[in-house]
């Protein structure tokens, strides 16, 4: 028994170590390029959630927003929130978010389970901040959001011609209903 124990032991832990590695995923698409004089400043606040893929912690989630704050150690408070409407009840997270590089370039590694960390890539935003195309580290995370409930509609095509060029399935996107505003 002692002879397992010495085995199982070293096996479970780096296999523990290769999950944690690679859920620490923090890239980019390729072809994807991040927004460069990003102003952290005027993205904080809060954005609604207009259209995403479907991903298991937001199942069933609509009326979703995310929240984002200055921490006092300088990086980003991430309050996310929706209403599942399957369960009837609000559901939140709460996160933190730390530039991948400087704050001039819109790159985040995000985590909500340390030390468990994902990429969070602003890769398209107006110059009024009010409304963005946000990606993962690969083609299975892409967020459209906005400051209101709404987007308009030459932001909307513009986002998802950008996606689809990028590989994204744009045919899969969750329009999210905002009706408990």
């Amino acid at each position: 028994m002692k002879s397992f124990k010495k085995i199982a032991i070293p096996i479970s832990l780096g296999v523990l170590g290769f999950v944690i590695l690679n859920s620490c995923s923090v890239g980019i698409p390729k072809g994807a390029v991040a927004v460069k004089n990003f102003n952290s400043d005027q993205y904080l606040g809060k954005w609604y959630e207009i259209a995403r893929f479907d991903y298991k912690f937001e199942k069933n989630l609509d009326n979703v927003t995310a929240s984002y704050s200055l921490n006092p150690d300088g990086t980003i408070k991430v309050q996310n929130r929706g209403y599942d409407y399957m369960k009837k009840q609000w559901k939140e997270s709460i996160g933190e978010a730390k530039f991948v590089n400087d704050k001039s370039e819109a790159r985040f590694k995000v985590s909500f389970f340390k030390p468990i960390w994902s990429g969070y890539n602003v890769i398209d935003i107006d110059e009024n901040y009010q409304y963005a195309l946000v990606v993962g580290n690969n083609t299975k995370y892409i967020w459209i959001l906005s400051r209101t409930t709404e987007i308009p509609e030459s932001f909307k095509q513009r986002f998802i011609a950008k996606a689809q060029k990028l590989g994204y399935n744009t045919d899969h996107l969750i329009w999210v209903k905002h009706d408990k505003v």
